[in-house]
């Protein structure tokens, strides 16, 4: 029988030792939605609807890349990747025929994954359907087979698509999301989960379009698992689970009115027609469109405007060849003219509406169909088969099922759905941060609160201030994870999306170095994730490609954690860290510090800091599964997302977070029997937060011990903490801070600016309880803590009160993290306690 690596007890993730596993994760990569070859960012237009011939054969980066990449998610402490694929990138070029050379490199690819012991889940990904309706997705065949003509769909906006945008260098930020509620993608997502209820006259090869789609959606997701079955080492070591399709939508199932705009559309950006005259432009019909834009309040109206196709049709022409892709068609499914006409929506002849109420109900059942009835319906007999396909290939893998963002899950708890193997994965960003592209600490909505009619009235949805917007984001993601636990069972809920946008306030932050927004944005996130007890998370995104002009190189988005310009991270280093000492009993040895471009005697400069602050890497150690990134592309706003995690727990996680100003983590833990010697709880600790000998450790009760070992690539810092039963907590506080006033001859960057600094440097040592020790402790570590043993400031230094050398000011600055207060500089102090390995119960004081 195969050793799981990963299995799901008691709505927990689980290790082969009964440990609960925190799946920390990113999605990888942003790459994966473009093609290769040719290489097609979306606001490229040359070759486009060339649909037929692309490949994805480098995606989501070349074989010879990857090793490097994945050392480099693995250092900033992530263990699972949500690995994103396409449908496009298997069958591109005709149904059923399948892209082998893309699936032996998706193999090679997750091969190195492997190497770097990461847990891999499998994401069939699309937004809005395809790149041909403005996002990424499904081959461009599926729309002909639908009779969509995709080079029609600029003319009558039937999708707003950046490469075929008048203007692409301009595309109207996150516009891209409003094309689920127009005609290309609603129209698709209604035949490919309702088209037997809603559209049964379109027949293609003797099958309704709704069988037809979902068939080979569902058979090339089975083929590329068969291949990695038979692949022989990737399964359950690797490749642990399968998730559904991404982001799935209704489409027009379920709209009351065709002629108004659902309520519960916030996507209002551009042009915002609502479904009716989709359908009238669709056959060439100029409407008069409401435009919107969204503001610092939420969407706004700006006024009409008028949508002229000037006679052109979304439709394919009536003498379209399908023996091009092996297609017969119905009689009775007329091409040239819109379907929905054709089912008796509207009158083409008059442009009458006849049927606005079509898609309300079922009609094969009567029941008016909401959102909840949706996913109960229409998407678990996709998810039935989905699954089911996927275990008939992967055995006994675990399934995540993603339902329709921010709506209900289904209602299978307790009913033959309720998989003991199965994760619920919702999405949740924070809108408002997303879509006007600015961190606002003043005011934020309880979005998740509104759509479930928790308010009388939206304005009291309005939350003031930071603290209580963070508490906002943890409660609202702490109530999806409620209602997936009431509505599916006891499984596990595994965020896979959220994150943040790096090209905030017009790019502000590529041409200053003040990744602050971005910094507060991201860990008001995180804190949201820790808060919320969410058993998993995957951040979006990691794009290997991404840059400042063009971000993810995809409609404009620009949430990578990693960019090919930010070499030089001005105000946001990781610090250079000493090579980790591989002996957990030989934690006293001082770190090994070099300066790598300043010397001892020479002056602090802008020129000079900057170059000591491109560090290679979090850790200076490397191993043979550690490429060197020596001048690599690097991270932005890495003190927000590289963070302290359990990443197994021996017992059960009540509670953990990190909390960035402070630099203090805390994991409160209830373990039903002993830590055994052989499995411990282990804490991921960064050294980028955590240096070896500038951190302080407290637990409960038990013993812990501190080490590094690149057992995995990369050199990571771990605690293995060995406590005994019951609820244990653990305490760390990270680099001490003290506030600076710079050297003469250094300039600092403050609020944007360069500018002197007063002249003084003054060291302080914070912790008021520095005098003070115990005989176990003096005996624990064999140095006393007494003032009177305490070295002088000089010794501690190696300066004078008032001066200290231009190495050691620029060593100093080598742990400098962006402070998210503005115009204040912090440097760490000196240790005020050193790490060591624990026996004894150790309590706060």
């Amino acid at each position: 029988m195969a050793s799981f690596r990963l299995s799901i007890e008691d709505g927990q993730f689980r290790d082969a030792h009964g440990r609960q596993v925190v799946l920390r994760g990113i999605n990888v990569a942003g790459d994966a939605k473009l093609p290769s070859e040719p290489d097609q960012p979306s606001h490229i237009a040359t070759d486009f609807f060339d649909g037929d011939n692309v490949t994805f054969h480098e995606r989501p980066f070349g074989k010879g890349e990857a090793a490097t990449h994945f050392a480099r998610i693995k250092r900033y402490g992530f263990n699972t990747i949500r690995y994103l694929f396409t449908w496009e990138a298997i069958e591109a070029a005709g149904p059923g025929i399948y892209d082998e050379q893309f699936i032996q490199h998706t193999i090679e690819v997750l091969r190195i994954a492997k190497s770097y012991g990461f847990y891999v889940f499998m994401d069939p990904h699309q937004d809005v359907w395809s790149r041909f309706t403005g996002g990424s997705g499904a081959p461009m065949w599926t729309l002909y087979a639908c009779g969509l003509n995709p080079q029609s769909f600029a003319a009558t906006e039937a999708a707003i698509v950046q490469n075929t945008y008048p203007d692409p260098d301009n595309f109207p930020k996150m516009i891209w999301s409003t094309n689920y509620h127009r005609l290309a993608a609603g129209t698709m997502f209604t035949l490919f989960f309702a088209g037997k209820d809603f559209a049964p006259n379109c027949i293609i090869n003797g099958v309704n379009i709704q069988e037809y789609l979902q068939d080979h959606f569902v058979n090339a997701c089975a083929h590329l698992a068969k291949r990695i079955h038979e692949a022989g080492d990737l399964e359950n070591d690797a490749v642990i689970g399968w998730e559904s399709m991404n982001e799935p939508n209704r489409g027009m199932t379920g709209y009351v009115d065709l002629t108004v705009i659902p309520k519960d559309n916030p996507l209002k950006k551009g042009t915002c027609p609502t479904m009716w005259q989709t359908l009238l432009t669709g056959m060439g019909r100029a409407c008069e469109i409401d435009t919107w834009d969204m503001g610092g309040l939420g969407p706004y109206k700006t006024g009409t405007t008028l949508v002229d196709p000037h006679g052109e049709v979304a439709w394919l022409p009536e003498g379209y060849d399908d023996s091009k892709y092996g297609w017969k068609r119905h009689p009775g499914w007329k091409l040239g003219e819109c379907l929905w006409a054709q089912h008796g929506v509207w009158d083409i002849a008059t442009d009458t509406m006849l049927k606005k109420d079509y898609f309300a109900k079922n009609p094969r059942t009567g029941k008016t169909i909401d959102y909840p009835e949706f996913t109960n319906t229409y998407f678990m007999d996709f998810w039935r088969k989905y699954s089911k396909a996927c275990r008939a290939r992967h055995k006994d893998c675990i399934m995540l099922m993603q339902y329709p963002t921010l709506e209900l899950p289904p209602q299978i708890k307790g009913t033959e759905d309720d998989d003991p193997l199965m994760a619920f994965t919702p999405h949740f960003y924070d809108g408002i941060t997303l879509m006007t592209k600015h961190w606002n600490s003043t005011w934020n909505v309880d979005v998740v609160g509104v759509l479930r009619g928790k308010y009388l009235h939206p304005a009291f949805a309005i939350k003031i201030g930071e603290t209580a917007i963070r508490n906002c984001l943890r409660d609202q993601l702490a109530t999806l994870r409620q209602e997936g636990l009431e509505r599916t069972g006891n499984h596990p809920c595994l965020l896979t999306e959220f994150g943040i946008p790096y090209d905030m306030d017009d790019k502000k932050a590529y041409k200053t170095g003040d990744y602050s927004s971005q910094s507060a944005a991201l860990d008001a996130n995180y804190f949201g994730v820790e808060g919320s007890q969410i058993e998993g998370h995957c951040l979006w995104v990691y794009t290997a490609t991404n840059d400042h002009e063009r971000g993810d190189q995809w409609n404009g988005e620009d949430l990578s954690i990693h960019s090919v310009d930010d070499k030089v991270p001005l105000l946001s280093p990781l610090p250079k860290s000493a090579v980790a000492n591989q002996s957990t009993t030989s934690l006293f040895k001082p770190p090994t510090t070099k300066n790598r471009d300043v010397g001892n005697d020479e002056s602090i400069t802008p020129e000079n800091l900057q170059r000591t602050l491109t560090t290679p890497s979090i850790s200076s150690s490397r191993s043979a599964k550690d490429p060197e990134l020596t001048n690599a592309p690097g991270y932005r706003a890495a003190e927000a997302f590289i963070r302290p995690t359990p990443t197994v727990v021996a017992g059960n996680v009540l509670a953990t977070g990190f909390d960035l100003r402070k630099c203090a983590f805390n994991l409160k833990v209830s373990a039903p029997k002993p830590a055994s010697d052989e499995a411990p709880t282990v804490v991921f600790l960064p050294e980028y937060h955590f240096p070896r000998d500038q951190s302080q450790i407290t637990v409960s009760a038990g013993k812990w011990e501190l080490s590094s070992d690149d057992s995995e690539g990369p050199v990571l810092q771990r605690l293995k903490w060995w406590h005994p039963e019951g609820e244990q907590t653990l305490g760390i506080q990270g680099l001490m801070l003290c506030q600076v006033w710079h050297h003469p001859s250094f300039l600092c960057r403050s609020k944007i600016r360069w500018r002197p600094r007063p002249a003084v440097v003054v060291p302080r040592w914070c912790n008021a309880e520095y005098g003070r020790e115990s005989a176990s402790e003096k005996s624990r570590t064999g140095h006393s803590n007494s003032a009177a043993a305490r070295p002088s400031m000089q010794e501690r230094t190696g300066t004078k009160r008032h001066s200290q050398s231009s190495h050691e000011l620029a060593m100093s600055m080598c742990q400098t993290r962006s402070s998210l207060a503005a115009g204040v500089t912090q440097v760490p102090q000196p240790p005020f306690a050193r790490i060591t390995a624990c026996e004894q119960p150790v309590k706060p004081p």
